[in-house]
């Protein structure tokens, strides 16, 4: 045969497996509002950049007639490509093809494309659109899981895992984005659960929607199981290049620095935080007062939102942020928010991402459900994951830092390397309402005018305690800054602190509190 016959044969060949599972399985997936899993992979890397493997692979199941079924590439699609020139290695799944579901060469597909991007040191990307487990498959499909999930977790804190649910992903399917980095989602296309609303309603007699169950409203607002929010696939493309942008290619590396730009003026850090202690603020605003371009880029923003974690640059070097929001329970801390800042201070420490804490707690949320939901293992996690992280870590306390509080939220105590107060900054054991009722209860309940002496008492322990100069004077507080000294300050302590090493014990590895 011919060079030029051998070539047509070829590109018949491969022009037929890139129709997926034909014309009308397409047309089904477009009237779903999705993408084809080949056009998701064109959309989201730089024009002309994916290089594609296995496109021939086929699967070599034999019983219940799947002898006789052609499955295009096996229902998933792998290669490598760039992200604003960046190095990734991806895959997608096609649900075009057996709606797909995941046999043993499809997980084999998966399972190089994830070695690649370890052995390479290049961030994962995983588009999952899959019904789950190939039952014809039997327990080849449950290895190919057992064998992704052991990849996940090898790769986990070397390279950056990205997870991008774009369908169904369902049973044993979920555990693996949820042992990847960041999970996307996207309105009403996004499903994840590990038994469907027809399981339940046989086993619990309870009838519920796929999207009430675990639609992507649910999981980026009440599990927690999603970082990042869209409302259409475009706009979920457009949130994992930037995050690229933000991380290093893998652990052994730093994120790529940026041109320094300003904060937007708009943004007067000086008139953010009110003069009443009760008040509340958007203390995204005093974050975008200090980054580059007034540019944050928030996670898990509809979760938890009484901390708020992201990047963002500072003097062109990227910077992970935590933070209280006294707009949400008044910034206090609990079970969500514990969980999600210590899950994401131990990310930024993996990959040499500088810490910057911007604090106004005014302690653990007290209560009986609290409790009961175990908030001394969870906010447990948050002292582990600062005590544990030993990237540069820079804390700013903006008014309250009550209690326990005070001490998770990255203090001296659990080696933060710059700590700086502002004047309006109250740092104590409780404030000074409870404080006072406690340190004075005979005065106040001997006082011939009780309430009069609560508020004089309440105004003394303010006087002499809840202020920034009595940690200052311990040196446990590094500065007491003006609010407008803030964005030099942190740029100052990340120059310094560029080359920072420590030695911590020899261990094989911790035992957080999970």
């Amino acid at each position: 045969m011919a060079l030029k016959s051998k070539i047509k044969e070829l590109q018949e060949r491969r022009e037929k497996l890139l129709r997926g599972g034909g014309e009308q399985a397409i047309e089904k997936q477009k009237a779903l509002g999705k993408r084809t899993a080949r056009e998701r992979i064109m959309a989201l890397l730089d024009e002309g950049s994916f290089n594609e493997y296995d496109l021939f692979v086929e699967h070599d199941a034999r019983d219940f007639d799947m002898d006789k079924k052609t499955l295009p590439s096996d229902g998933v699609i792998i290669g490598t490509g760039t992200i604003f020139g960046a190095p990734v290695a991806i895959y997608a799944q096609d649900f075009t093809v057996a709606g797909g579901s995941l046999g043993l060469m499809h997980s084999r597909k998966i399972t190089k494309i994830m070695d690649h991007a370890l052995k390479m040191k290049m961030p994962l990307i995983g588009i999952n659109d899959s019904g789950g487990a190939r039952i014809q498959e039997g327990v080849n499909s449950l290895a190919g899981y057992g064998e992704i999930f052991f990849r996940n977790t090898l790769s986990s804190g070397v390279i950056p895992q990205i997870s991008v649910i774009l369908g169904p992903c369902a049973g044993g399917a979920v555990y693996s984005p949820a042992l990847t980095d960041f999970v996307f989602v996207v309105d009403n296309i996004s499903k994840m659960f590990i038994t469907g609303p027809e399981v339940i309603k046989t086993v619990l007699g309870e009838e519920i929607s796929m999207e009430d169950l675990g639609g992507a409203r649910v999981h980026s607002k009440i599990t927690g199981n999603a970082h990042f929010f869209s409302s259409s696939e475009e706009e979920c493309f457009a949130q994992i290049k930037k995050l690229i942008t933000f991380i290093p290619w893998h652990n052994g590396q730093k994120a790529r620095t940026a041109d320094t730009a300003e904060p937007d003026p708009g943004f007067n850090i000086d008139k953010i935080v009110p003069d009443d202690p009760t008040l509340p603020y958007d203390v995204k605003d005093v974050i975008k007062s200090t980054v580059d371009n007034s540019d944050f880029f928030e996670i898990m923003e509809n979760y938890a939102r009484n901390i708020v974690i992201g990047f963002g640059r500072i003097g062109g070097r990227t910077a992970g942020v935590v933070a209280n929001q006294p707009l949400e329970m008044a910034g206090v801390l609990d079970v969500d928010s514990s969980d999600k800042a210590a899950r994401f201070i131990r990310y930024c420490d993996a990959f040499n991402i500088p810490i910057i804490t911007f604090v106004d707690v005014p302690g653990y949320l007290p209560g009986i459900d609290q409790e009961h939901a175990g908030v001394i293992r969870h906010g447990a996690k948050v002292l582990y994951a600062y005590s544990e992280a030993t990237v540069p870590k820079i804390t700013v306390i903006l008014r309250k830092a009550y209690g326990g509080g005070y001490i998770a939220m990255a203090s001296r105590h659990l080696r933060s390397d710059f700590v700086f107060a502002w004047p309006t900054a109250e740092i104590a054991v409780m404030g000074p309402e409870g404080a006072a009722n406690i340190i004075f209860r005979k005065e106040i309940m001997s006082s011939d005018d009780p309430d009069g002496t609560r508020r004089l008492k309440i105004e003394e322990y303010k006087k002499m305690f809840a202020n920034p100069y009595v940690a200052a004077s311990r040196g446990y507080v590094d500065a007491v800054i003006e609010p407008s000294e803030t964005r030099r300050s942190l740029l100052h302590s990340l120059a310094v602190s560029e080359n920072k090493m420590i030695q911590v014990p020899e261990k094989k590895h911790g035992l957080p509190p999970f």
